[in-house]
């Protein structure tokens, strides 16, 4: 299995991970506000069902993002070949090795460290579109692009 598989394989297991913990979150305020609504009566029963609204709109949000960012990534496809950096390339600079894809946490590899940045941030915006030998400078820190997978 490749690098670029293996990198996939780990975001697309730890997006999934993310969603299941919102999912049961979900799931578990439903329950709570189900069973206030049972037991309780009044402006504190009020109190409690909004703000355990609240929360779930919170958790809403965070599930909708971690769902949007495991379908960019699981979109990626892992067979293209190209000579210019585009969205789902894994790109190895002389300082870092980034997948250019949705903004991922650090992760390690066989003690070599990856990330996942969004074609958006600063960095994305700097490699998209780039070929090998391009050179850069961001925050006093000189980037070349040494190959793209």
């Amino acid at each position: 299995m490749s690098i670029k598989n293996q990198i996939i394989n780990h975001y697309q297991v730890l997006l999934q991970d993310k969603i299941d913990v919102y999912q049961d979150l979900i799931a578990s305020l439903t329950e709570d506000a189900q069973n206030d609504a049972k037991s309780s009566a009044g402006d504190k029963h009020e109190t409690t069902l909004s703000k355990l609204h609240i929360e779930q709109e919170k958790i809403a949000l965070k599930l909708n993002e971690a769902l949007t960012q495991k379908q960019v990534v699981t979109k990626i496809d892992l067979d293209q070949q190209t000579d210019r950096v585009v969205l789902g390339s894994l790109v190895k600079t002389n300082n870092l090795i980034v997948l250019i894809a949705t903004a991922l946490p650090k992760i390690t590899i066989d003690n070599q460290s990856f990330f996942s940045i969004s074609p958006q941030s600063p960095l994305g915006e700097q490699l998209l579109g780039q070929e090998i030998g391009h050179t850069f400078q961001m925050n006093q820190v000189h980037y070349e692009i040494l190959e793209i997978l």
